[in-house]
């Protein structure tokens, strides 16, 4: 069996993680999170394997190097396309490639992948092992405790055994049932209880695996989970409270942070906005990702409605910049009146 190729720097990157996340971390999201932090692993939306094989790869996996340590997730259920995607992939130069065993969707279920596959650890073990066969990097799984009627205190440990006989020993737990009959997706996120406990005692007895945990983490749980486990994985906080989740996340390497406010990091981005509009993105593209970047501060209100009701009218490279400048002004102006 071919090895599982291990890179410390990335495993140590893992100690703080912004999940994949649909229709969010693109590449423009990931830009922004690694201005907020240098240290943290992120990971791209679930690319599935036929799209990386027929559709617009190019497209679908370009990157940014300044992006890195970032991780490709793919969706998928067939070995043999799982092993050529992951081929297709190498080139990119991502940092690891993800195996999706998480998502509740209907659209995951009816291409019988995501989180429907806890029902199938056989299939699973057989996946990774062939992506393993064809990676230069890391393959790792991100899944849930189980689904529907399972029982996950026997369901996970006999999970986490067969990724590591199949040579995983990195693993992502989102600490909460699937339940594909009856819930909707955002439902399945925040409706099944979380189940922490059953999480750490994983860790306690696979001491040999790098297991992470995911599922409701708030800005300031970080480090107690950590006490626990090998590695924390934030999902919705990082996308709607970004500087309460990551402005800070270097300390948890010791390092000082990038900024001491939300302005610095806003101001960061500004050179980084204006090369992406002069490669052909709309102001809307990458603003719609940074708009709580203030949640909770003088002048978040008017830096949401301002990037969010000028952002369609703003065509030019020039006309969102200014757009841009535009609402980082009334911030700092609401933060002086405040």
């Amino acid at each position: 069996m071919p090895a599982n190729p291990v890179d410390p720097a990335i495993r140590d990157a893992a100690r703080l993680s912004v999940a994949p996340m649909m229709d969010w971390t693109d590449r423009f999201c990931r830009g922004f999170h690694r201005v907020l932090s240098r240290r943290a692993l992120l990971y791209t939306e679930m690319v599935t394997a036929p799209a990386i094989i027929h559709g617009p790869r190019d497209r679908l996996l370009r990157r940014d190097g300044a992006e890195q340590p970032v991780a490709l997730q793919i969706g998928g259920s067939d070995p043999e396309e799982l092993a050529r995607a992951t081929a297709l992939a190498a080139p990119f130069g991502y940092d690891e490639i993800n195996l999706n065993v998480g998502c509740p969707s209907d659209r995951v279920q009816s291409g019988c992948f995501g989180a429907v596959l806890m029902k199938t650890p056989d299939l699973v073990a057989r996946c990774v092992a062939a992506m393993i066969a064809e990676s230069p990097v890391e393959v790792t799984v991100k899944c849930r405790i189980g689904v529907d009627d399972q029982d996950p205190e026997q369901v996970l440990p006999d999970f986490l055994s067969r990724m590591r006989d199949a040579g995983v020993s990195r693993v992502t737990i989102h600490a909460r049932m699937a339940w594909l009959e009856g819930l909707s997706p955002k439902d399945n996120r925040e409706i099944p209880p979380l189940n922490y406990p059953l999480v750490h005692r994983m860790k306690a007895a696979f001491p040999d695996m790098h297991l992470s945990i995911n599922g409701g983490i708030q800005p300031g749980m970080e480090a107690e989970q950590l006490t626990h486990m090998d590695g924390v994985m934030i999902g919705r906080a990082a996308y709607h409270q970004p500087w309460d989740s990551l402005g800070a996340a270097d300390t948890l390497w010791g390092d000082a942070p990038p900024f001491t406010d939300p302005t610095g990091a806003a101001l960061a981005m500004r050179p980084l906005i204006e090369a992406w509009l002069h490669d052909g993105a709309r102001i809307h593209n990458i603003s719609r990702h940074m708009l709580g970047l203030f949640h909770a501060r003088p002048g978040a209100r008017l830096w949401r409605r301002t990037l969010s009701e000028g952002a369609s009218k703003a065509h030019t490279p020039e006309q969102g910049l200014a757009l841009y400048d535009a609402a980082l002004d009334q911030v700092r102006e609401a933060s002086e009146a405040a």
